[in-house]
């Protein structure tokens, strides 16, 4: 062996016992500190104030981070909350003690107040200049809050700082919590980590901490450690599919890090846990088998007291106190930031639940619908001959929640509702493009356009997909191929989309809907993903105006048709097929739809059209109204306003 290479031999094997050497008195050393912190935290945790960094994107880690910061006030443990995107990471060697609420954001990203100090961490744990003791008298915690939705990068960026910050010698106190936002048991997850983090922090036992107690015993047997890639490689073994809880009655679910998992059954798990039922059924849904829903509508109600019925009955001569709203599947692939829910359904990218069959859908919905009917019997307003026609309804809404068109047996669905002369209009999110080709005839199929950008439908819609916008134009353009009547659905969210004019106007060639519906966000509370308040909402006004504005960008393509003053909602009617002798023709003859599918012929949107009634039209001094109906104004007792008083 030469000389040259003899030195190099002895380099690398210098190397390696040096590197073995180090990394033993490093493992070593984070076991001491790990113990000490069992036995005896005060000393240490108690020195100064810790810091509770949360990494937030719609607000949901801020408010758990306040949450925490609260209980640590009341066991007289001082903290300071910090948003990261104010804070200094080169200062992170000072503290002793931090904890982190984090969020995961576009695709396994963090949200923006997060970007700095987490995109800091991972090139100083990647640096051989930095060192692996920069953080070795931090103690540390993380919680993520993530989707299982999202698969592989659910929680990443929980899991990417505890491993960045072990990396630099930080001490981590417990494993990593991660709650998931869709399942029901967010609250849970986060207590019983909260609890584990107080525990060590008051110095509690090792056997009481959240999984500390078993890596404490360790250390003076064979120096075995706890670090969060061990965890990692035992989930990569497991089940990779979504696990939501509590799904097995009578069996005792396993609990790992706060999160309480359970395991499937013949590979099939049902998509309404006890946990999203009990939520749902708070909520006023009727759930039917394991994943469909049917609820009440106001409007249903309103119109059997005779007191006017929704926008489908000014646009499209829907009887309102017999229409039956419903859906096949509560999941859905979006999680919009209006969501009428605040996301207590499911999500998902594809069907992976047990399955109910159709005719069992529709037979639970109708009888759970004829029920809630019933129970208007004797409500001021309802005559027998308007409870009567309640109990029989004609229409079906496949708008209620989720989306329906993931389920499996739409067509058969479909079918099953027509068979009983019951009409159909369906509603979908635009990230299924296959589902919506392979679609039969239905009454009127629409598509949700919340956003005319890639950008603002990313923020409004939140999508599972990545290739989200690819699969909204591809569902525009599945539109072109039906033959039925087609809509856009356009929900107005001033200071989100209300400006997207031209790019909302450039949408309209894609699809070529024979409708456009353009309708104000309703307000529904602010809750921890959504921070929507009624500043976002746009008055009559302002939608009439949007509306009014796109027609003119049509040239006439696209008119203003018909408004619904009551629901902030207005029509855009295409010309050439709907407007006959300057008359409008958007009402459905239901009777003559029901015939032309039990034809089997090919049939087309203007066979089954009817003549709008004059007090529907755009611009009618009722509003949209039916003059029939009884208009009922709530008195409102405001106190006056003061009145100006001159000098």
């Amino acid at each position: 062996m030469s000389t040259t290479s003899s030195v190099r031999v002895r380099l690398a094997f210098v190397a390696l016992l040096s590197a073995t050497t180090f990394y033993c008195i490093h493992k070593y050393r984070r076991l001491k500190h790990l113990k000490n912190l069992s036995l005896n935290p005060s000393s240490t945790l108690k020195a100064s104030r810790g810091k509770i960094f949360f990494i937030s994107q719609t607000g949901t880690a801020k408010a758990l981070a306040q949450r925490l910061h609260e209980l640590c006030a009341s066991n007289d443990i001082p903290f300071d909350i910090v948003d990261p995107h104010s804070y200094e990471p080169e200062d992170l060697p000072k503290e002793t003690l931090v904890l982190f609420i984090a969020s995961t954001w576009d695709g396994g990203k963090p949200p923006k107040n997060g970007e700095f100090l987490v995109n800091w961490l991972g090139e100083s744990a990647e640096d051989f200049r930095v060192g692996s003791l920069l953080l070795s008298d931090c103690k540390f915690a993380v919680f993520g809050v993530g989707s299982r939705a999202y698969g592989e990068s659910y929680n990443a960026v929980a899991k990417e700082l505890s491993s960045r910050m072990i990396g630099l010698g930080g001490l981590e106190m417990i494993p990593v919590g991660e709650g998931d936002v869709d399942d029901g048991e967010l609250d849970r997850a986060f207590q019983d980590w909260c609890d584990g983090v107080i525990r060590v922090l008051k110095g509690g036992s090792a056997q009481e901490t959240n999984g500390v107690s078993q890596q404490i015993g360790a250390v003076e047997d064979d120096l075995e450690y706890y670090d969060s890639t061990d965890e990692e490689d035992e989930d990569n073994d497991a089940d990779g599919g979504i696990v939501d809880l509590e799904d097995i009655a009578g069996k005792a679910p396993s609990k790992r890090n706060g999160v309480v998992k359970v395991t499937k059954v013949d590979g099939k798990k049902e998509m309404v846990t006890p946990v999203i039922r009990a939520s749902l059924t708070k909520q006023g849904y009727k759930i039917i088998g394991s994943h469909s829903g049917v609820k009440i509508c106001r409007w249903t109600k309103s119109q059997l007291r005779g007191r006017g019925g929704c926008y489908k009955h000014s646009f499209y001569g829907i009887e309102s106190h017999r229409c039956m709203e419903t859906t096949p599947s509560l999941a859905c692939a979006n999680k919009c930031v209006f969501c009428w829910r605040h996301h207590t359904n499911p999500v998902g990218k594809s069907w992976q639940w047990k399955m109910d069959e159709p005719s069992v859908i529709v037979k639970g919905a109708l009888d759970l619908h004829k029920n809630m009917i019933k129970q208007m019997k004797g409500v001021p307003g309802v005559t027998p001959e308007k409870l009567q026609e309640g109990l029989n309804p004609r229409h079906c809404a496949l708008s209620l929640v989720g989306e329906p068109i993931m389920y499996p047996e739409i067509n058969a669905l479909v079918d099953e509702l027509h068979g009983r002369r019951i009409s159909t209009f369906l509603v979908t999110n635009a990230q299924f493009p296959e589902k919506i080709l392979m679609m039969k005839p239905i009454t009127q199929l629409y598509v949700s356009v919340d956003a005319a950008t890639k950008e603002s439908l990313k923020a409004i819609d939140r999508p599972l997909f990545a290739d989200f916008w690819e699969r909204f134009i591809d569902s525009l353009k599945a539109l072109q191929e039906k033959q039925q009547r087609t809509v856009y659905r356009l929900t107005l969210v001033k200071g989100w989309n209300t400006e997207e004019l031209d790019a909302y106007f450039n949408l309209f060639s894609i699809g070529k809907p024979d409708f456009i519906e353009i309708k104000g966000v309703t307000y529904c509370g602010s809750s921890a993903t959504s921070k929507l308040t009624m500043e976002n909402v746009p008055w009559h006004t302002d939608v009439k105006a949007f509306s009014e504005a796109l027609s003119l960008k049509s040239n006439g393509e696209y008119e203003v048709a018909c408004e619904h003053a009551h629901s902030c909602c207005v029509l855009l009617g295409r010309t050439e097929k709907f407007k006959v002798d300057g008359k409008w023709f958007t009402w459905i003859d239901y009777e003559k739809f029901h015939d032309l599918v039990a034809s089997g012929e090919p049939f087309t949107s203007t066979d089954y059209m009817a003549q709008t009634p004059s007090w529907a039209v755009y611009g009618a001094q009722e509003g949209g109204f039916d003059p029939g109906q009884l208009r009922y104004k709530k008195e409102r007792n405001h106190p006056p306003k003061p009145q100006a008083v001159l000098a």
